[in-house]
């Protein structure tokens, strides 16, 4: 079996909005995830236009990276990290959007977090936008709705491309913004808040609207790649998408073509666009189906051509069955799909399926024949801190084995795969639920739901175990 390429890149992944705080340090505007309330599984976030009291907004301290960077850099270089994806917080830079002067501070900041990296070896891999927006575009133009947010987005990537052209390599534009063909995209990945929204989960939805905002972030994430590589064509720009691969419930024809849809909607229509620079073969069906009638100028169409990206990067956390039977036990999550009885899942009935890694990284790189990498994967866990500061993780170390084998053996298959970030390597702010307590990281951060703790930072078993299989390059996984 072809072993894991000598310059594999071994890391970890976090967002700035789940994992910095300091909302209100630096210059700092507020963002969409600053009036986003706390949840959990069973109790929907909520959307507030603006800070309510007697609601807590977990994102505004979430793990305070922001005064502990240099602290939880060390312990990613501990680890052995090669790489670090990381994001960019766009209102720490132009806290409402529209300011015609970045902000210098927040700027500064992101300097001493790259300089960090680098010493100790390790390559930032950046995200300009993850799941996070000025709240002032979204209350002035409603996000991406409207198409003035293409040229303040250019301004805002041209500004940071600028800034780190010679401190950041690797880049990637929009995080998941597939799941922009989702009702819940609306906020979290459009800036969407129409009118009677309340909750993150039943949020109120514009079909036609939600399209074309999509479709105006795919025009400015196609801008970004082009304004990146004219500022240094060193640069290896990215898209991001959330893979949740779909297999037919039964051998059933209908529900074999249900599940070729969902790949259709939901993984090629953002894929093939950022990929191959055109909507796909089914898009002008789709939009008919769904009544929606897209502006799209020649200009659009050019620079989707022009702004394609160099690699395919995707997160993973499961798999989903779909089905045309009516009875059959429905996944409890935001994804529609069933049950697939062939899976376990974690403690919030995301069901793992390892061997669903292996088969998305051979679908899409037959698809789009250009490098894979992977970076978000990880299982959410309650994990308990120990009187003597231990952490025991043995169901983080057996999700990741049973991943990093499917990995090898799709290099093995001949996947062109060049990295892996786990997700949250340092516990954060869950985006669904808001809590901490689902924690995903190889460090833990000692905090609450409610931002009460030391926010000490403590080695799980899992860390001295990711060490060992960066050190052996994937070969030693015991």
């Amino acid at each position: 079996m072809r072993k894991f390429p000598e310059n594999f890149m071994w890391g970890g992944a976090t967002a700035a909005n789940q994992i910095e705080g300091a909302y209100n340090v630096g210059g700092k505007g507020l963002s969409i995830d600053d009036v986003f309330t706390n949840g959990s599984h069973t109790e929907p976030r909520k959307i507030t236009k603006e800070t309510v009291e007697g609601y807590y907004y977990p994102n505004r301290v979430a793990s305070d990276f922001y005064h502990h960077y240099k602290e939880d850099i060390a312990l990613l270089a501990e680890m052995g990290f090669k790489v670090y994806r990381m994001s960019i917080a766009w209102s720490r830079i132009y806290p409402t959007g529209e300011e015609e002067e970045p902000n210098e501070e927040g700027l500064a900041f992101y300097d001493k977090v790259f300089d960090e990296c680098h010493k100790y070896g390790i390559e930032p891999l950046v995200t300009l936008s993850h799941y996070e927006m000025p709240l002032a575009l979204t209350n002035k133009y409603n996000g991406f709705a409207d198409r003035k947010l293409i040229d303040i987005f250019k301004k805002y990537a041209r500004t940071v491309f600028t800034r780190y052209k010679d401190k950041v390599k690797y880049w990637l534009t929009f995080n998941e913004i597939n799941i922009g063909t989702w009702v819940v995209g609306n906020y979290l990945v459009l800036g969407i808040r129409n009118e009677g929204t309340e909750t993150y989960v039943n949020q109120v939805d514009d079909v036609q609207l939600r399209y074309q905002a999509l479709h105006n972030q795919l025009v400015a994430g196609a801008w970004a790649v082009k304004i990146g590589h004219e500022i240094n064509t060193d640069f290896k720009i990215g898209n991001m998408i959330a893979m949740n691969p779909a297999y037919p419930y039964s051998c059933n024809p209908e529900d074999v073509l249900k599940a070729e849809r969902n790949w259709q909607t939901d993984t090629y229509y953002c894929g093939d666009v950022q990929v191959r620079g055109e909507y796909p073969f089914f898009a002008e069906k789709m939009w008919k189906d769904l009544g929606v009638k897209l502006e799209i100028t020649d200009e659009d169409k050019a620079i989707l051509k022009e702004g394609t990206v160099d690699f395919f990067s995707f997160s993973y956390y499961q798999s989903i069955a779909k089905t045309t039977l009516p009875d059959v036990e429905p996944l409890p999550s935001l994804i529609e799909g069933v049950k697939n009885p062939y899976l376990k899942a974690n403690d919030w009935g995301w069901q793992i399926d390892p061997t669903g890694l292996r088969y998305i990284l051979n679908v899409l790189y037959g698809r789009y024949n250009i490098p894979m990498m992977i970076v978000e994967n990880g299982i959410g866990a309650y994990d308990v801190l120990n009187e003597d500061g231990t952490v025991h993780d043995p169901y983080r170390i057996d999700y990741l084995r049973s991943h990093f084998k499917a990995m090898r053996e799709a290099i093995d298959d001949g996947v062109d795969l060049i990295g892996y970030t786990m997700w949250g390597c340092i516990d954060l702010t869950s985006a669904g639920t808001g809590e901490m307590k689902k924690r995903y990281g190889f460090i833990y951060v000692d905090s609450d739901d409610y931002g009460n703790g030391t926010f000490n930072r403590y080695r799980k078993d899992s860390f001295y175990w990711y060490k060992k299989v960066i050190a052996s390059n994937g070969e030693d996984l015991d």
